[in-house]
């Protein structure tokens, strides 16, 4: 199980990455103006954006885990339930949200300095 402070943590580890509450309750992280994740917390879910070939396979593999998010889902975001989630499962892809959404030299940094998912 994770929890939405635990979710926010690992998010904001990332490099650039800020936090700004948006929509009146909805926390949304970000690299500049670009949204990679998004939650409410206490609602026991977030959301993550992901391509569509990697929610198809997520909603496949764990149903009862990932769904499709509301609103966004057509773009390949994924609803996650925080309470049936792998830490590390979450941790890679919220980094591959935040990989989709920074300048290709971020990501090369950030790789280049020896850190990965798994180091977050």
């Amino acid at each position: 199980m994770v929890t939405f402070d635990q979710f926010l943590s690992t998010a904001l580890a990332l490099p650039r990455a800020a936090e700004r509450l948006t929509w009146e309750s909805t926390v949304t992280l970000r690299v500049g103006e670009k949204i990679f994740a998004m939650g409410t917390p206490g609602t026991g879910a977030v959301t993550v954006k992901a391509s569509r070939a990697d929610q198809a396979e997520l909603l496949a593999a764990e149903p009862e885990v990932y769904s499709s998010a509301p609103y966004v889902g057509r773009h390949g975001w994924v609803l996650v339930q925080l309470a049936g989630v792998d830490p590390d499962e979450l941790r890679d892809l919220l980094t591959d949200a935040w990989r989709s959404v920074v300048p290709k030299k971020l990501v090369r940094d950030f790789e280049a300095s020896g850190r990965s998912s798994e180091t977050l």
